[in-house]
């Protein structure tokens, strides 16, 4: 029994008591990633793309471990995340349709590295939007959202 409550509790911030891993974007144009969760780290890169989806790992105080689409990451100020959620298109060329449904008509086709808003998403399919135009894509096209994520 405690082996479940103790998996249970680690599926969870220590600081946020939110669900980890889950997903933030970048709210700042650039933002210091670190080694280590305070100023006193090393900086190893900065992240340079306002929107971008990242992936939060661990938490501690103030400060968020994230990592990006190609896995590369470290310590973020929790300040410079937003809890607005964004996706990568990660297929070229990617059909957005009018319904979560394959068969609808096509509304546009989003190029690959497109960061898109994220809204609602079925077990298959999101609905997301950029550069004015919107609708829904497969899941499985989109990097930004837990295979099993349901939103409404």
């Amino acid at each position: 029994m405690h082996a479940v409550a103790a998996q249970a509790a680690s599926d969870r911030g220590p600081v946020t008591n939110l669900p980890i891993p889950r997903y933030v974007s970048m709210k700042a144009n650039e933002g210091n990633v670190r080694r280590g969760p305070s100023l006193t780290h090393r900086i190893d890169w900065v992240f340079k793309r306002r929107d971008m989806p990242l992936q939060v790992t661990a938490e501690h105080g103030h400060w968020r471990r994230v990592q990006d689409r190609d896995g590369a990451g470290g310590w973020v100020h929790y300040a410079l995340l937003s809890g607005v959620r964004t996706v990568i298109v990660e297929k070229d060329m990617l059909k957005v349709h009018a319904r979560p449904d394959p068969s609808s008509p096509v509304n546009a086709a989003f190029e690959l590295g497109v960061v898109a808003r994220l809204g609602e998403c079925t077990l298959d399919w999101c609905r997301i939007s950029a550069g004015g135009h919107r609708g829904w894509a497969p899941k499985s096209s989109l990097w930004g959202v837990m295979p099993d994520e349901v939103r409404e």
